[in-house]
């Protein structure tokens, strides 16, 4: 467990989420398809309002209409966003990566820490949990612009789009962001939906919850959060996703044939690369979070070509990726599914397809935070070896 990664080694309590292996994430105990079944919709048979996921993971309680649409309004009127965040983006070169002038955003944003002045005030450790709270309230609710802002800055010409007060939070996203179809808006709230939490130990969640344990304020625990997102083992597997199955097209065409396909991925292995997006740390089958994606592309775009490309993909990776032997888990995650979807209702810029999971992340993180004040968790701090030592537990332990 040491020298892998502390695979399967039980450190850390996570309220708001829970990874099976078989079965997949969990959000309070539901499971994604429940969650699509009870959380409020913003229509009729629709996808569940990123809000409704705040309010369940934040209580454990699944919300009504009523006080989801009511949440949707304290976010909006939380969305203000300070001039100097948006002075310190500008300064950040326009070419540098959307994860890089993202991170530099919620740092900026920190100067409006609560918990930093309430603490500065000598507030009482039980009540740490009241300002970290409004915190996390005050960053999910300013991440879709200050994430929109760098979108907009980056691809189109700096051409800024306001708020929509009229919309939720996904449908707002997605508005600030360009685009207006309703199906994307029902893509945002799904995608915002199922990346909010992966339990505590994937990179992005344990590095917010680890630099918040020293009383780190959300802000600055969140920022470093999103910089261990930024990895390519974590969520810049979404980018990479739609870049690869781009360059199929490019060597192979859109109509490319099983046989085509099988030797491309082959070539892929055999180059010594992965196939983005199969294979996951925990899970053993296929992710549910994919899973979800292709219900809604089956019933939005079922024509899309590069959606059948994805489709074809799921029947030639895992037998390959299972004859390899060397992989445990075969299936397709979230990550091998997403960008072909945002492509479709074109947002194709596949570098800022990680900024929107950071987007989405802060409402697990976040929800996590305030409980992790509430419960007074301590200062994390586990204990490290050397190889020396690793060696000699070793030869004690066969002797």
């Amino acid at each position: 467990m040491v020298l892998g990664g502390m695979r399967g080694m039980i450190g850390l309590l996570w309220e708001t989420s829970l990874l099976d292996a078989d079965e997949g994430i969990r959000f309070r105990g539901l499971s994604i398809p429940e969650c699509q079944k009870v959380l409020p919709a913003a229509k009729s048979e629709g996808e569940p309002l990123p809000e409704g996921l705040v309010w369940l993971l934040l209580t454990g309680k699944v919300p009504s209409k009523d006080q989801v649409d009511a949440l949707s309004k304290e976010l909006r009127v939380r969305a203000t966003v300070p001039d100097h965040v948006y002075r310190v983006i500008d300064a950040v070169p326009v070419t540098a990566h959307p994860m890089t002038q993202f991170s530099s955003g919620v740092m900026a944003l920190q100067v409006q820490s609560e918990f930093q002045k309430a603490y500065e005030k000598g507030i009482h450790k039980s009540k740490y949990w009241e300002p970290t709270y409004e915190d996390s309230m005050n960053l999910i609710a300013r991440l879709p612009l200050v994430a929109s802002y760098i979108y907009r800055r980056i691809y189109k010409d700096g051409n800024v789009i306001p708020v929509d007060n009229a919309l939720d939070y996904g449908a707002n996203f997605a508005h600030m962001l360009g685009f207006d179809d309703p199906k994307m808006h029902e893509l945002m709230r799904l995608y915002v939906t199922i990346h909010t939490d992966h339990e505590g130990g994937n990179v992005s969640a344990h590095t917010g919850h680890l630099v918040a344990s020293a009383l780190s304020d959300p802000y600055l625990s969140f920022a470093a959060a999103l910089n261990g997102l930024a990895g390519p083992l974590h969520g810049l597997a979404n980018q990479e996703v739609l870049l690869w199955i781009k360059s199929v097209v490019d060597e192979c065409g859109e109509n490319v044939s099983t046989e085509q396909l099988k030797e491309y991925v082959w070539k892929t292995l055999k180059s010594g690369k992965v196939v983005p997006g199969y294979g996951h740390g925990v899970l053993r089958q296929t992710d549910p979070r994919y899973t979800c994606q292709r219900e809604f592309a089956l019933k939005h775009l079922p024509d899309d070509p590069l959606f059948q490309l994805v489709s074809k993909l799921y029947e030639v990776v895992p037998p390959i990726l299972t004859e390899l032997g060397k992989v445990k888990n075969p299936w397709p995650n979230v990550d091998a599914h997403s960008g072909v979807l945002l492509n479709h209702f074109g947002l194709t810029e596949a570098r800022y397809y990680t900024v929107l999971f950071g987007v989405s992340r802060a409402i697990g993180i976040c929800s996590q935070l305030v409980w992790d004040r509430a419960l007074g968790l301590p200062l994390e701090r586990p204990k490290s070896v050397t190889m020396e030592w690793l060696e000699s537990f070793c030869k004690r332990a066969n002797a």
